[in-house]
């Protein structure tokens, strides 16, 4: 099987990516497997100064699932370029960063630091980060914001790819989708986290500090697949698929409906090395499918 997988720009040895936000910045997997095994890896959220995030507690377990309120903390992109970036293995394994900022012109900012850094193989960029000078409301929820921000690091990204990783908490993923394709994109991710909540009926409170968390895991698959398949469908950009995979039968899944690559999350928290066999699994199920490429197969669901 040539696992092979090119699009928007970028090349990867094989399909799998891991979801920023679930790996760390790549270096505390280590342990677990052989990060040059990777199609690439996507750094957790970098922002232009350091954040500390939310208060605990920030993870709740939920039925097939999990809640998240992290709330981005990290390094900041200067420790990040200083400390981290220089001991992953760019080289061989595409190291994709993950953009949070809370205004389209930090966005542009994120993206020029980054431009230049010749370890970077892509950016992808969170629009479901708040826009603080529109109220809070996330820039995925509104096409004309999404817009906005795409171009904001189009401009600045110099010769990297633009992700746009879409939310799926809006009426019209393929209108965020459309913003996006407007302005400059490159390639989609898809999907983001579900807003959801838990709470403790004895206490009579949230187990979430934040109250409402991202929901994650096999619960949001069925969303994601939809998703992807809709973007894949309606919009010409190559889009990465996102949201329960566990599986190569999940990743197929996501290929078979018209992703390009797919990114593993929330399983890595119950299986470290989880990424890493997806890779051997996926070239397993692949042989006995009969499969020589992905090419053929992708977006070929009988409807």
């Amino acid at each position: 099987m040539d696992m092979r997988v090119s699009f928007g720009g970028l090349s990867l040895k094989n399909p799998v990516l891991t979801a920023s936000g679930t790996f760390g910045y790549g270096l505390e997997f280590m342990p677990y497997g052989d990060l040059k095994k990777l199609g690439g890896l996507v750094v957790k959220g970098i922002s232009l100064k350091p954040r500390q995030g939310n208060p605990m507690p920030r993870i709740a377990e939920t039925p097939a699932g999990m809640l998240n309120a992290i709330g981005l903390q990290n390094i900041g992109v200067e420790i990040f370029v200083r400390d981290k970036l220089p001991r992953l293995p760019w080289r061989e394994t595409a190291v994709i960063v993950n953009l949070y900022a809370c205004a389209a012109e930090e966005f542009g900012e994120l993206a020029a630091r980054l431009a230049g850094e010749e370890g970077v193989a892509a950016l992808e960029v969170n629009v479901s980060c708040p826009n603080v000078s529109e109220g809070g409301a996330a820039f995925g929820a509104a096409p004309s914001q999404i817009r906005r921000v795409t171009e904001a690091v189009k401009r600045s990204a110099g010769d990297k790819p633009v992700i746009v990783k879409l939310s799926p908490n809006v009426t019209d993923i393929v209108a965020a989708g459309r913003a996006a394709a407007d302005g400059g994109a490159d390639i989609l991710s898809a999907i983001n986290t579900l807003t959801g909540m838990a709470v403790d009926v004895r206490k009579r409170a949230p187990r979430l500090a934040n109250v409402v968390g991202g929901l994650s895991g096999p619960a949001i698959k069925p969303v994601g697949l939809r998703c992807v398949w809709q973007l894949a469908r309606a919009l010409p950009l190559p889009v990465i698929g996102i949201g329960g995979i566990a599986s190569a039968e999940d990743a197929l899944e996501y290929i078979l409906v018209g992703a390009h690559a797919v990114q593993v999350g929330t399983a890595t928290f119950l299986r470290p090395d989880t990424a890493f066999r997806l890779v051997d699994e996926i070239d397993a199920l692949c042989g006995e499918l009969s499969l020589q490429s992905f090419e053929g197969y992708r977006g070929s669901l009988s409807i």
